[in-house]
């Protein structure tokens, strides 16, 4: 059985150019696309054996390390590898710290690109030019990254439709779910996050989503 990828990014283009970057190595894989996270998540629904993901960080429904954060929860089995094109050491520090197998900035020419895809799926470690994977931590991200992993996966999904400004009864009916359950999630999600209102895990959400920098299309 040939490998599987999801190419996840809102530019065709770079979609295309992912789509050759996979090709190149593996000429008899079965590439799904998509262009926002729900898209990533009708697929995944449909079928969930995945070999890789190869993930925008800024896309409809995706703000930052929101995307990540979702579906390391969900599906941790699959590995998720960011593409972007913001590149600083401290956003690809976040990825790593947000469990993500890898990080490939959109800069790397097509040859480049198609050896880190490579790298990952052998399972490999394979990191940018100039990334020290033992540079010092933030503090504060490292106190979130611990608060975010006791949240389940609907809990990290409540979280985002939260900071979206979703009222209980629109999330409600966009996850197929009771109000009430809707409203079970928000308490735990207070609980877990340390914080005593919606407006504050709100802030805590767009922390996750923009952590100090503004991504690139």
């Amino acid at each position: 059985m040939g490998f599987r990828f999801i190419i996840a990014d809102d530019h065709p283009l770079f979609r295309s150019a992912l789509r050759l970057a996979v090709q190149g190595s593996f000429k008899e894989a079965e590439i799904f696309e998509a262009n926002s996270l729900n898209a990533i998540i009708d697929t995944l629904k449909e079928d969930d054996e995945i070999d890789l993901i190869l993930l925008d960080l800024n896309m409809p429904g995706v703000k930052g390390y929101s995307g990540l954060i979702y579906l390391r929860a969900q599906y941790p089995q699959i590995p998720v590898v960011v593409v972007s094109a913001t590149e600083t050491m401290d956003v690809i520090q976040k990825c790593f710290d947000f469990q993500a197998t890898g990080f490939i900035p959109k800069s790397l020419n097509l040859d480049s690109m198609r050896m880190a895809i490579q790298t990952f799926v052998n399972g490999d470690i394979w990191y940018p030019d100039g990334f020290n994977p033992d540079m010092e931590r933030n503090s504060d991200t490292q106190e979130l990254i611990l608060r975010l992993s006791s949240l389940t996966p609907q809990q990290v999904r409540v979280l985002m439709m939260v900071s979206e400004g979703l009222l209980n009864k629109q999330i409600a009916f966009e996850l197929d779910v009771s109000e009430a359950t809707v409203k079970a999630h928000v308490s735990a999600i207070l609980q877990k996050l340390n914080v005593d209102s919606r407006t504050q895990a709100v802030i805590v959400a767009n922390k996750i989503e923009i952590g100090e920098w503004q991504p690139e299309s």
